[in-house]
């Protein structure tokens, strides 16, 4: 049986899987890295994953290191993949 924290951090993690998910998808349609939109959604749902993190660290179900570990993870994968988007340009 899963715990509400091991839940807790499924369902942050599943998030953070579906903006990188949305993002790979923005960029295989030929949205630029440097497109307002592209800019607004990536900011928008990493806004929104880092109130949806700050949450559940208030209600301890995930540690403040497991939260910024999640952010990390998912700025270094948008990263690399703003950087291969800029080497095929």
């Amino acid at each position: 049986m899963t715990t509400h924290r091991e839940k807790a951090y499924a369902l942050l993690k599943a998030d953070a899987d579906k903006i990188l998910r949305l993002i790979e998808v923005q960029m295989e349609n030929l949205m630029m890295p440097q497109c307002p939109l592209y800019e607004e959604v990536l900011d928008t749902q990493m806004f929104g994953l880092s109130r949806e993190i700050d949450f559940a660290v208030r209600l301890d179900l995930i540690s403040e290191t497991e939260g910024k570990k999640l952010l990390e993870n998912l700025e270094r994968k948008l990263n690399i993949l703003h950087e291969a988007a800029q080497k095929s340009l």
